[in-house]
């Protein structure tokens, strides 16, 4: 049969095929047709090849892109997949040729405006794709930031920082049982919280050939639809199950005459590989980068020379007398003289990053057909054993009653140290030993909540999201017997803050406050704590809270924190103390002591400066959307006040005390009735098209914003056929 392409009213389409390879060329053709800009972005990306033509500000991902090996561990992979799996590298193909096709043709605007000709997919690079996509998910930079922490503060600090902090991205999900729905048969809802970039991050679509029939959100770039899907007879979702699976390693490297070597856990020095690559930066001279890589993995920060501005007490990690790991106190293999101690004699340090595929060659593409061919829940769990990054938890449900509630993906076995800090790659007792076996859980009641929290990853992680919106979640299934897929969207926009207790607990203890003061306290204390966007009681709560934050943040006791090293530029939102502070203010302000800080002073004067100079509107009005753009409209849109804020279950995030705006948020909803797949219901934050001008560029937005979600639709006569290809 010819493969045809239909679209739905929304513009999303549907295409129908004679075999999976067929359909996979049609998934890339309509990709590349709706999001040429956005592939090519991506594309780039992942090669580190962006700042050519976007210029010196995409210099600083270049740099990490080259460092970290994301093109080359795309191609080992792909190659490990040729060898296993050919049948499936050979469906990636055919998505490749479907992009060049689509790319060949495309008028995009954005192309014109910088000058840039669309290039050739390679085979790989879909995995390449996926890979930049994630490689940050897990957060790795946060163990520089506890390095920090524990430098300046001591161990016992790092736990007051704790949460879900700024460069994380997580999800709401949720798994209703059918003794808990109107029909008898399971809903799965909820909201992948990422970064809202236009285009967006996810894509509607529907597949169909004589093997599968399946909508769900795919990833423009990747084939097939890895995280949300719906096959009719099953349907699975994933959240961030905030695992630690990638390590930082601090390397000593010396120069030969034959190039860089580094010291290994058995004292012997081996030779790392070293190149030099060349990135163009339009409008400069291009950059030299120097890529290393020892036998834990690519030097993703310094060299040789070691770390501009990296603290003395860091540089140096064998000997310490604090160690808690007992391998940490050898005496490190250089002499010192009779004056010399032997931490003035240690060599400049460089930090290395293992990261799963690079050491195993498989990014887990082997799961993306099973899951599309899945007819039940044992078919989808089969497939995530194949997942491997990033490390997600799964809920399925199937129409024979079958439900999944589990980890998916790669954990390495390791040293406890491994997961708090960056370890010295010149002790022993930091190498991986295997792999964790994936935990499991079962439902609660009927239900299963993830949000990540605490819950089935809890023995793979260190930090996870505070549990309000897990909570939240809970709490409102509790309060009905029985729910229905058209009840879903009421628990995607509740906007309670169940974080604003300790602020509004300190607070309300304040007296002896001057009359305006005080009158902002007592409109705060019958404030109903919902972040909702006409709310002009939760933008004067924002603005104490901000006000605290900055506050708390310019003490004397976080005075160390305020410089963090010289680190790469793509770190440091991690080690940025104002955000730290901010999404940790609860812990913060409940801690037992500060280090001496007067919290209710500092609240006081928060309240009296807002009473002063209160904010003159809503909350809508300055908590307003901000997408990611490579390149900004040649007409800026009027960006809209929202909802929500970052704990609640509508989970639109701006960084308090630093700025109310929300580039992260709900980057897709859905809906997965069980009962009737034609029930099901689905929503992104602009629009199923990518090309600025687009009757589908930003049709969704309204409805977005207002909570409300667009059928799916299966049925291929409610469909207008848009071509055969």
């Amino acid at each position: 049969m010819a493969t045809e392409i239909y679209r739905d009213a929304w513009g999303i389409p549907h295409l129908r095929a004679g075999s999976a390879a067929e359909l996979a060329h049609a998934q890339g053709l309509v990709t590349a047709r709706d999001r040429a800009w956005q592939l090519e972005i991506e594309r780039h990306r992942a090669q580190g090849t962006s700042a050519s033509f976007l210029g010196g500000s995409a210099l600083a991902w270049d740099r990490f892109a080259r460092r970290a090996r994301v093109d080359d561990t795309a191609r080992r992979c792909f190659a490990d997949l040729e060898r296993r799996e050919p049948g499936t590298a050979q469906w990636v193909r055919a998505y490749v040729d479907g992009v060049n096709e689509g790319l060949a043709d495309s008028t995009a605007p954005e192309f014109a405006r910088t000058g840039l000709t669309p290039g050739r997919w390679e085979p790989w690079t879909p995995l390449g794709v996926w890979l930049a996509a994630h490689i940050l998910f897990a957060g790795f930079p946060a163990k520089l930031w506890r390095e920090q922490v524990a430098a300046h503060l001591g161990a016992d600090a790092v736990g007051l920082f704790a949460t879900d902090g700024p460069g994380t991205s997580g999800s709401n999900g949720w798994l209703v049982g059918g003794e808990r729905t109107v029909t008898g048969q399971a809903v799965i809802a909820g909201d992948p919280h990422r970064w809202i970039e236009d285009p967006g991050v996810y894509q509607q679509i529907h597949l169909s050939c004589p093997e599968f029939d399946v909508v769900g959100l795919a990833v423009p770039g990747v084939p097939g639809i890895a995280h949300f899907g719906h096959t009719g007879s099953v349907a699975w979702a994933i959240t961030n199950a905030m695992a630690d699976y990638q390590d930082l390693y601090r390397e000593r490297l010396r120069r030969t005459g034959a190039g860089v070597e580094a010291l290994g856990p058995d004292g012997v020095w081996r030779r790392a590989s070293r190149h030099t690559e060349t990135i163009e930066v339009a409008g400069e001279e291009p950059v030299e980068v120097e890529v290393v890589e020892t036998g834990r993995g690519p030097v993703i920060i310094g060299g040789p020379e070691g770390i501009d501005g990296d603290p003395t007490d860091l540089a140096y990690d064998g000997g310490r007398a604090d160690s808690a790991d007992p391998a940490d106190s050898v005496v490190p293999p250089y002499p010192a003289g009779p004056t010399d101690s032997a931490a003035s004699l240690a060599p400049p340090v460089a930090i290395s990053l293992r990261y799963p595929p690079r050491v195993t060659g498989d990014l887990g593409f082997g799961a993306l057909l099973p899951l599309l061919r899945a007819r039940r829940v044992a078919d989808v769990d089969r497939a995530f054993d194949r997942w491997a990054e990033p490390v997600n938890v799964v809920q399925a449900a199937d129409t024979e009653g079958g439900v999944l509630h589990r980890v998916a993906g790669r954990v390495p076995v390791r040293a406890e140290a491994n997961s708090l800090r960056a370890v010295p790659a010149w002790v022993p007792g930091h190498a991986w030993q295997g792999w964790r076996v994936p935990p499991r859980a079962g439902l609660t009641d009927g239900v299963a909540v993830m949000a990540n929290q605490r819950g089935p990853a809890e023995p793979l992680g260190v930090e996870f999201a505070p549990p309000h919106r897990a909570d939240r979640i809970a709490a409102l299934l509790a309060g009905k017997e029985r729910w229905s897929a058209a009840d879903m969207p009421a628990l995607h926009t509740d906007t309670h803050l169940a974080s604003a207790s300790p602020l509004l607990d300190h607070l309300d203890a304040l007296d002896d406050l001057t009359p305006e003061a005080a009158a902002l306290r007592d409109r705060l204390r019958g404030w109903d704590r919902r972040m909702d966007a006409g709310s002009a009681d939760a933008a004067l709560y924002a603005a104490v809270r901000g006000a605290v934050v900055r506050r708390l943040a310019a003490h004397p006791a976080f005075a160390a924190l305020t410089t963090p090293p010289a680190y790469p530029e793509v770190f440091q939102p991690w080690l940025a103390l104002v955000p730290r502070v901010g999404f940790a203010l609860e812990h913060l302000l409940r801690a037992e002591d500060l280090y001496g800080i007067d919290r209710p002073a500092a609240v006081r004067a928060a309240v009296e400066d807002v009473a002063l100079r209160p904010p003159a509107g809503v909350w809508g009005d300055t908590h307003r959307l901000a997408p990611w753009r490579a390149l900004e409209p040649e007409q800026p849109y009027d960006e809209p006040g929202l909802s929500g804020d970052h704990d609640c279950v509508l989970c639109t995030s701006g960084v308090p005390g630093l700025t109310d705006r929300a580039a992260r948020g709900p980057a897709a909803r859905y809906v997965w009735d069980l009962a009737r797949r034609e029930d099901s219901r689905w929503v992104v934050p602009l629009g199923a098209s990518g090309v600025p001008g687009s009757p589908h560029h930003r049709d969704q937005l309204p409805l977005w914003l207002a909570g409300d979600l667009v059928p799916v639709v299966t049925d291929w006569t409610r469909l207008k056929k848009e071509t055969d290809v």
